[in-house]
């Protein structure tokens, strides 16, 4: 779908060619919170699209609440109550759950997974540059975050690929490359209990009780044992909807990430060059993270009225705060659509900084960006896209699913 700059935020369509960049451009200038109708699915919502009003609602975690979905969809309580993880929850609630797994995605022991990281970036470009020609984004940028899934977690190999199939349909329910119950083009009420509507859910629960029961194995030091164990106390259902949280925004955000970032060194052989000088290693992840922004919004509700640039968001009034849109703000970032591997400081908000909820594996992210391209870099002379990378259709997440590409090995 053609972006004109009036393209329909609600409709999956208007993203089936990647971000409707121009669209958003023209909100933030004209009409940075709108208000968009809804349809017989889907109730009306307001969207922020500039960088300062998503941070000022980001932090006003009291006004603009999560514990009543963080997604579009409308939810009843019931439904909200059997699917909701600690990302669907306020404070104080929210802080007790995420003490608990915070640790495990704290920068200092992220960084002790450096060295296997780099193990697998190193094998998975190898085995990907055995051809002149592959898709780079089931080659590369699908490999490293699964493979750092199954550590994390503490599920054996053999399951990784069915395990990310299974995420894949969760998250991209609304892509009928990712499954057969897309979410706006049927009846998904049978699995209004599931997470995003989806069968998915059901098979994902069931690998989770499987676990908790001991009919799986999951390696001690993973993550799973310990959210296992009696001293966190997690409930049946809370434990299954973590699980299934895990599974899909641990794997997809990274994955898409990394295919930004490959998408972008396919189209510009500057950016190879200025890579391959080792002087924005430090730096560039982030900026590869800002431009890719995989969790394009995320909704909150507004617990009572509250005016901004004249207009009145009402009490119980859906607002999504648009990070892809606030993340290229024209007002804080120069040339903000450029790739600009040096940027620093560099404030974007894919990661929802700035408020409670700020990602969980945002470090762990962008040290698999990082090293997978350091690894690549330094195997290849070019590396060029030979047809239109495809993208997801949904306005949730935001990704390259292909990317057909010719690379050159150095030497």
């Amino acid at each position: 779908m053609h972006d004109d700059g009036f393209l329909n935020l609600l409709d999956h369509d208007s993203f089936s060619n990647g971000v409707p960049h121009a669209t958003f451009a023209r909100l933030r200038k004209e009409d940075p919170v709108s208000w968009n109708d809804g349809d017989e699915k889907t109730k009306g919502f307001w969207s922020l699209t500039r960088h300062a009003d998503i941070a000022l609602a980001n932090k006003e975690n009291r006004i603009f609440s999560s514990a009543q979905g963080i997604r579009l969809e409308d939810q009843n309580r019931e439904e909200y109550l059997a699917r909701r993880t600690f990302q669907e929850t306020d404070q104080p609630e929210h802080s007790g759950v995420r003490r608990t797994v915070n640790p495990n995605f704290a920068k200092p022991t992220v960084a002790k997974f450096e060295t296997l990281i780099r193990e697998l970036a190193s094998d998975i470009c190898e085995k990907a540059l055995s051809n002149s020609e592959f898709d780079a984004v089931d080659a590369i940028a699908k490999q490293l975050p699964m493979m750092m899934l199954g550590r994390i977690l503490g599920v054996p190999d053999e399951d990784l690929n069915w395990l990310v199939e299974k995420g894949d349909a969760l998250i991209g329910n609304s892509d009928p490359d990712f499954t057969d119950h897309v979410v706006d083009k049927m009846d998904t009420s049978a699995y209004r209990m599931m997470p995003f509507r989806s069968p998915a859910g059901v098979e994902l629960y069931d690998y989770a009780e499987d676990l908790l029961h001991n009919r799986r194995k999951v390696a001690e030091e993973g993550i799973l044992a310990k959210m296992m164990s009696d001293e966190h106390g997690l409930k049946e259902l809370d434990f299954k909807n973590f699980f299934c949280l895990l599974v899909a925004a641990g794997n997809d955000t990274t994955r898409y990430s990394i295919g930004m970032a490959l998408n972008l060194l396919a189209h510009n052989t500057d950016l190879i060059t200025q890579l391959k000088s080792g002087d924005y290693w430090g730096t560039c992840a982030d900026e590869f993270v800002r431009l890719a922004s995989p969790t394009m919004h995320f909704r909150r509700t507004a617990t009572e009225d509250f005016d901004l640039h004249g207009k009145t968001i009402r009490e119980g009034d859906k607002v999504l705060l648009w990070f892809v849109s606030g993340s290229r703000d024209e007002e804080i970032f120069d040339q903000p659509n450029e790739c600009l591997p040096g940027r620093s400081p560099n404030r974007h908000l894919a990661f929802g900084q700035g408020g409670i909820h700020v990602c969980l594996g945002m470090h762990l992210a962008k040290l698999e960006v990082r090293i997978v391209l350091e690894e690549l870099i330094k195997r290849i002379d070019t590396f060029e896209a030979i047809e239109a990378p495809t993208w997801t259709r949904s306005n949730f997440i935001c990704g390259v699913k292909k990317l057909q590409v010719r690379a050159t090995r150095v030497g």
